[in-house]
C-alpha cells in the first residue's frame, strides 16, 4: 500500500489535536473538538476546513474555455469570467468519473478543482482530446484550499480585508495580511454545507500562513476548525453527493438527481449521447433522501426493502446533529413506484430500520 499523502498544514493539524484518517488517498483530519461541536459551528457560527486534498488543474490556451465547455457537461456560456460552476466529467456511459468546481478566469483560462483521487483521471480523459495549443496542468500541489463556512463567514472575511460581499459562486483574487507579509489568495463564495461560506486558495507555500490568521479570526469569531466529519455530516443533511457514494463511473447525474449540472442542449460533452438516451427513457434508479423514523441510523451499502422486496441500496448514512435523528441518500428501482413519503425499510446489520422517503435537502440551505 503506497503511504499516505501528506497537506501543507499538517503539523498544524496535529498541534490542534487532530485525529487523521485516510482520504483520496491523503492523510487527512477528521476532528479535533468533535464532530457534533463542528457541525454545530458551522451551522451556528463558522469554521473552517482544510481540503487541499482537493485537486486543481489548469487549462490554458486560445479558447480554452470552449473546449471545456465541449467536454464537461454543465453550460460554461451561463456564467461569465468571475463566476465558478459546478459539472461533471463523464465516461462513454454517462457514468460520472467526477464532480467538480470550475472557475471561469477568461475565454483562455479556465481553473479546476476535482476531487483529490480523480485529478489524474479528468487531467488524462480532457488531455486526450485537447488540440493544439491547449494545455492542461495539473496543479495539485501548487494550491491549498480553506473552507471557511458558516452565518459568521462573511464578517471574518470583512475583518480580514478580504472579498465577502459576492454573489453565490463568484470569485476574485485578493491579498490577505498574514505575519509572513501579505499572500495572494482567490475567494470563492461555494462551499459543501449548505451555509453561506467561501473557499480560500492560497499558495501551497503560503498555506500555513494563511490558515493561522484565518483561525485566528475563526476563533474570535465564536468557530473553530473542522474536520472531514463534520464535513460529511453537513453535506449529508444537505443531500450533496460525494463522489464514491451518490456518483461513480457507474452512477449517471440522471440518476442522482444532478441533471440541473447538465447543459442539454449543448452539441457535445463527454457522455452525451447516453445521458440523452436516459433521460428519454427515464432511469431505473433515482437519488432519495431516508429519514429513520425511530431510533437508529443508516449506513452506506445498507439494503433498502418495500415489504420484503430489495428496491434499491444507501449510498451514505449518519446520524444528523441538526435533525438529532438517522438519515441517508439511497438509490431506489424506479420501478417499485416508490415515493416522497412512503415508508421503506433499512437493513441496519440485521435489523430493520424503518426511514420515510423524502427529497434532499433534509434541513434549508442558507447558501
Amino acid at each position: 500500500m503506497s503511504e499516505l499523502l501528506a497537506g501543507p498544514i499538517a503539523d498544524r493539524h496535529a498541534a490542534l489535536g487532530a485525529s487523521f484518517a485516510e482520504f483520496g488517498g491523503w492523510n487527512m483530519p477528521v476532528s479535533y473538538a468533535g464532530t457534533v461541536a463542528e457541525h454545530t459551528a458551522v451551522r451556528e457560527a463558522v469554521a473552517i476546513f482544510d481540503v487541499s486534498h482537493l485537486g486543481k488543474a489548469l487549462v490554458s490556451g486560445p479558447g480554452a474555455a470552449a473546449f471545456v465547455n465541449s467536454t464537461l457537461t454543465n453550460d460554461l456560456g451561463k456564467i461569465v469570467p468571475g463566476k465558478a460552476q459546478y459539472t461533471l466529467c463523464c465516461n462513454e456511459s454517462g457514468g460520472v468519473v467526477d464532480d467538480l468546481i470550475i472557475y471561469l478566469v477568461s475565454d483562455d483560462e479556465v481553473f479546476l478543482v476535482p476531487n483529490a483521487a480523480n485529478t489524474a483521471s479528468v487531467v488524462a480523459q480532457m488531455s486526450a482530446v485537447a488540440p493544439d495549443g491547449i494545455s492542461i496542468t495539473d496543479q495539485h500541489r501548487d494550491f491549498a484550499v480553506f473552507a471557511v463556512q458558516g452565518p459568521r463567514s462573511p464578517e471574518v472575511l470583512e475583518g480580514l480585508g478580504l472579498p465577502a460581499d459576492m454573489a453565490y459562486m463568484a470569485f476574485a483574487d485578493a491579498e490577505l495580511s498574514t505575519a509572513d507579509g501579505d499572500k495572494p489568495v482567490r475567494v470563492c463564495r461555494t462551499g459543501y454545507t449548505g451555509e453561506r461560506g467561501y473557499e480560500i486558495l492560497p499558495r501551497w507555500d503560503d498555506a500555513g500562513a494563511v490558515f493561522d490568521v484565518l483561525l485566528e479570526a475563526i476563533t474570535a469569531a465564536g468557530g473553530q476548525a473542522a474536520g472531514l466529519g463534520a464535513r460529511d455530516t453537513l453535506r449529508t443533511e444537505m443531500g450533496y453527493a460525494l463522489h464514491g457514494h451518490e456518483l461513480s463511473p457507474e452512477i449517471t447525474p440522471v440518476q442522482a438527481r444532478s441533471s440541473w449540472a447538465v447543459g442539454w442542449d449543448k452539441p457535445s460533452f463527454f457522455g452525451r449521447d447516453a445521458l440523452l438516451a436516459e433521460k428519454e427513457a427515464g432511469p431505473a434508479r433515482r437519488l432519495y433522501g431516508l429519514k429513520a423514523t425511530g431510533r437508529g441510523v443508516p449506513r452506506a451499502d445498507c439494503a433498502v426493502k418495500l415489504g420484503d422486496t430489495r428496491i434499491g441500496v444507501c449510498t451514505s448514512g449518519t446520524f444528523s446533529p441538526t435533525l438529532k435523528q438517522g438519515i441517508a441518500l439511497a438509490l431506489l428501482d424506479t420501478a417499485s413506484g416508490v415515493k416522497k413519503g412512503d415508508q421503506v425499510v433499512v437493513d441496519v446489520r440485521g435489523r430493520d430500520l424503518t426511514c420515510e422517503v423524502v427529497i434532499p435537502p433534509f434541513v434549508p440551505s442558507h447558501v
